[in-house]
């Protein structure tokens, strides 16, 4: 599957744990996820509307849900790479280039 990396796509969610990410819509002026295409994948990055809570990776778009899933995490609000265990309430989901990959 392609990475692609494409300019101001922001929506909403309300994901909690560690799951998948389920996309509520683009944030008025910003692109969908869609744009990335059904299948391929992107790196993101959640941030939860009240700081403390974010994660930065690597995901895979489908249209179904639509969902974004968090298949490799690079950095995040705990310092490790794990998948962060959101707590309830509005996170931004964004497209972004992450400084480095840890393998």
């Amino acid at each position: 599957m392609p990475t692609f990396i494409v300019d101001r796509v922001q929506e909403t969610t309300a994901v909690t744990g560690t799951g998948d990410v389920v996309l509520l819509g683009a944030v008025s002026g910003y692109k969908a996820f869609s744009s990335v295409g059904n299948g391929n994948s992107t790196y993101y990055c959640i941030s939860a509307v009240n700081p403390g809570e974010w994660e930065i990776g690597l995901g895979t778009y489908s249209t179904v849900g639509p969902t974004l899933t968090r298949d490799a995490v690079y950095s995040n609000s705990l310092g490790t790479t794990a998948k962060v265990n959101f707590s309830a309430g509005t996170k931004n989901i964004f497209v972004t280039s992450p400084t480095a990959i840890l393998s």
